[in-house]
């Protein structure tokens, strides 16, 4: 399975699943339908599926236009959020799965973002290989995404379970937020060491216009602060040891950047 990382409205990446035996594509978020119809004439694929993440416009933007352009094609999106995707005919809940080509993902509910978030995780196929997370708004590279819908609760819940993924899991979220987001880190973490050389490479990438995304779980593991929410510097910052009070107060703090 080919990922193809497509550039979309300010700062949104749509995601093309490719595979070139069977030629067929499915498509994670489509923000915009220009970028998935170009990326998938220049590859002669057909579409077969839309993986929703939630139901926010700028990630179900061009489901009717796909769906119009590829009349057969299927619609996936988590069961929580019936009738907010547009053409949506399979809905699904945590420990689900669904298949492209030969991968098949597993469905994490991840809610906290919104209350019917999901995430699609493809596990690793073979030794030294990457397992493959599609996590829209959940988690960011270097962050989170703000709680629109659901509480700090779900939210702590969700990463946790995103957290717990392999270390070499890719991470293909949503939008190009991460040098914002590790700005931030750096005023919570500053004498993390990882943090400071990840945000030394990300400012080089940004200046070279280059993506930051796909990131990697275990990175994420050592810079996040989102992710990080037992260790002491993180708590110092935000006087509190209670996970969820943490976590909670990280979050204001960013809200606020």
């Amino acid at each position: 399975m080919e990922i193809y990382r497509l550039p979309a409205l300010s700062d949104n990446y749509i995601f093309l699943l490719h595979d070139q035996n069977q030629k067929i594509g499915a498509v994670v978020d489509p923000a915009e339908v220009r970028p998935v119809l170009e990326k998938l004439d220049l590859l002669g694929a057909e579409l077969v599926s839309i993986f929703n993440t939630h139901h926010h416009p700028d990630h179900v933007g061009a489901n009717q236009q796909l769906i119009q352009k590829f009349p057969q094609l299927k619609v996936y999106g988590g069961i929580e959020d019936r009738g907010r995707i547009p053409g949506q005919q399979v809905f699904l809940q945590e420990g689900d799965r669904v298949q492209f080509a030969d991968r098949v993902a597993e469905v994490l509910f991840v809610p906290g973002h919104t209350i019917g978030h999901i995430a699609y995780y493809f596990p690793s196929v073979a030794l030294g290989e990457t397992g493959e997370l599609f996590c829209g708004d959940t988690l960011f590279a270097g962050g989170c995404g703000h709680l629109f819908e659901g509480t700090p609760a779900q939210m702590l819940e969700s990463l946790s379970k995103l957290r717990n993924l392999p270390n070499n899991t890719r991470v293909w979220c949503a939008h190009e937020y991460t040098l914002k987001n590790l700005q931030f880190a750096m005023t919570v973490d500053k004498q993390n060491v990882d943090l400071q050389s990840r945000f030394a490479e990300v400012k080089a990438a940004r200046r070279r216009n280059e993506a930051t995304v796909p990131s990697m779980i275990g990175v994420e593991k050592r810079t996040n602060p989102f992710l990080r929410w037992e260790q002491p510097a993180l708590q110092l910052a935000v006087q509190s040891q209670d996970p969820v009070q943490t976590f909670a107060r990280l979050r204001g703090k960013k809200d606020k950047f």
